[in-house]
């Protein structure tokens, strides 16, 4: 058997889980199989002759491809919440769609994002990118400080602290919130998420201050809709009609105050920051504007 065959064979039972790495890293389906297809390059390219664990030589060239595309894409300043529509993947038969991100298709990236978790995609999103592969690699994938330090060109302490500043980002560091009030706090938006999927317009205005108000971003709103409505039941009524956006969201602290994002494929494009007042809400800021969406802190909620 030929070495190109014999490392073809022990690489293809890898590619699943490769691609799985990749996209928590890059958070685009395409891009993770992008990465994918260049670490076999990069792999078959090499010599394989005295490395011990294939599935760890394989990860770490992985990483380090995942590595120099986050840091191209930060180059290029690009904006993560632009046009929704415009930042999604090609579909099938696309220009620039690779056969395996064609063969999945949309559907299914939606589904490994829901899998993933929307939020934390989006939060992921916020890191440096030394931080994201050191905290995707060692947080989700155990993989130890001494490898992440080779693949970052750190040293292993270092690694150890890009994961740690890595981790507050992710889960929030220290929330205004005091616990209990947190708790009552993600409850209430965590109703309103599931009233608004639901179309239940009762349990709408369960959580919702009488006195409520929401205002909107122009680039949140069809054109020539209000941007502001005043009252429970209008505000209700506006959440209940958007259910469909609804089902693309989660709820994830903003600035350390539980509200929702709307993350269509794990792509943050609008986000609900809530004013609370007697634990129902009394504001709602509907933020699709790029540059308010890249000021904001998110943090996933456990």
């Amino acid at each position: 058997m030929r070495d190109d065959d014999w490392l073809a064979e022990r690489f293809e039972p890898n590619r699943a889980r490769l691609r799985g790495i990749a996209f928590r890293m890059l958070g685009s389906l395409t891009d993770a199989d992008d990465a994918v297809q260049e670490t076999w390059l990069h792999a078959s390219a090499a010599s394989a002759n005295g490395v011990s664990n294939l599935d760890g030589w394989f990860t770490t060239i992985l990483a380090r491809v995942c590595l120099d595309m986050l840091r191209s894409k930060k180059s290029r300043r690009e904006d993560p919440a632009g046009d929704i529509e415009d930042s999604l993947p090609p579909g099938p038969g696309a220009p620039g769609a690779t056969a395996a991100a064609g063969a999945l298709g949309p559907e299914q990236e939606a589904v490994l994002a829901d899998s993933v978790g929307l939020a934390l995609l989006v939060v992921l999103d916020t890191l440096a990118p030394a931080e994201r592969v050191a905290f995707v690699l060692h947080d989700m994938f155990a993989v130890p400080f001494g490898e992440i330090a080779e693949i970052t060109g750190r040293s292993p302490d270092a690694a150890r602290q890009l994961a740690s500043r890595a981790r507050r980002r992710v889960r929030g560091g220290d929330s205004p919130e005091s616990t209990a009030s947190l708790a009552r706090r993600r409850a209430v938006a965590e109703a309103f998420l599931a009233a608004s999927r639901a179309g239940d317009l009762q349990g709408l205005l369960a959580v919702l201050d009488p006195d409520v108000v929401l205002v909107g971003d122009p680039e949140a709103a069809p054109r020539g809709a209000p941007r502001e409505l005043r009252g429970a039941n209008v505000v209700a009524r506006g959440a209940r009609a958007s259910a469909a956006r609804s089902r693309e969201s989660e709820v994830a602290l903003v600035n350390g105050v539980p509200g929702i994002v709307w993350a269509p494929r794990g792509r943050l494009a609008v986000v609900l920051a809530f004013t609370y007042t007697e634990d129902k809400i009394s504001g709602i800021d509907v933020i699709a504007n790029g540059d308010r969406l890249s000021s904001l802190e998110l943090a996933v909620l456990d």
